[in-house]
This record gives C-alpha cells, structure tokens and sequence, in this order.
C-alpha cells in the first residue's frame, strides 16, 4: 500500500505523563466512529487498557491472549494489547508495528515513536480529522492487529 504524507502540521503531543494529542484531535463524532469501526473488526474485542489511563479502550484478540513477541503488544508481559485508542479529549491511537514501517508513518507525518517504548515499535498514531485519515487509521489498526497475530520469531 502507498502511504500518502498527512497534511498539516503534526499536532502538540505532551511531553510528560501520559503520551497525549493536545491539538487538532478528532471531532467526537469522528472519534466515536473511529471506536466503533475498530470493535467492529473480526476477532477483537474491546477492553480496558492495562498501561493507559482509564478513559482508554484496549484492542484485545478474542483468540490469542498472550504475544507471540513482545514487540508486538503495548503491555509486554501481561495479555495481548497491539492497540490501545484514547478517550474522545486525547484522540489519539497507540499501537505496535514493525519499526520500519513506523518510521515511514512517523517521516510521512502521521505517527511518532511512543515515548515510553520498549522495543521500537510502539507508536502513536494522530487521531483522524477527516473521512480519509479515518479509513487510513482504522487500516492501521487492521495492520497493528495483523502484526500481533502473525508475528513470528525470527530464525537466527
């Protein structure tokens, strides 16, 4: 897939505490779409977050519990979290891709490395502001998801 660069600046993120979107966060509307599109997805099924503030919602696999990497979760070490999306004051999603891959959507404008990450993998994807960046972010998450499920152990 060819990855279009996110018009704009790159919205105010905090520095401190919880990684949050200060600026040009979704609509609640949109952000309520966002939710639901993504717990509308085959074999996901909606949580509480275990490393994020209470407001926001885990992206857990109905079928596999616990990571087959920890590269591939938000929460290494306790049950599968490859996404997890803040409440409707932050917008924003966090989610586990490969690095690579990141760092192409964080160089195109949409994304940027997690502060708190373990692996390099962990990023956080702005909250979308129109109907494209709300089809490309929910792909996203169908890409974070995909990674968790077929991740593999490399061979050496």
């Amino acid at each position: 897939m060819t990855t279009p660069a996110r018009k704009g600046e790159r919205p105010v993120v905090s520095t401190e505490g919880p990684q949050t979107q200060l600026s040009q966060q979704s609509s609640p509307g949109m952000w309520g779409r966002l939710v639901a599109a993504t717990f509308g997805l085959d074999s996901v099924v909606e949580g509480h977050s275990q490393v994020s503030p209470s407001s926001s919602r885990a992206v857990f696999l109905v079928d596999i519990a616990e990571a087959r990497l920890p590269e591939t979760s938000l929460a290494p070490g306790k049950r599968l979290e490859p996404v997890h999306l803040h409440g409707v004051h932050d917008t924003s999603v966090h989610l586990c891709l490969p690095a690579k891959r990141g760092t192409e959507l964080t160089e195109l404008g949409w994304a940027e490395p997690h502060q708190y990450e373990d692996y390099g993998t962990e990023f956080m994807i702005y909250g979308p502001r129109t109907e494209a960046e709300l089809d490309f972010v929910l792909a996203l998450i169908v890409e974070s998801v995909s990674f968790a499920r077929h991740a593999t152990i490399p061979t050496r």
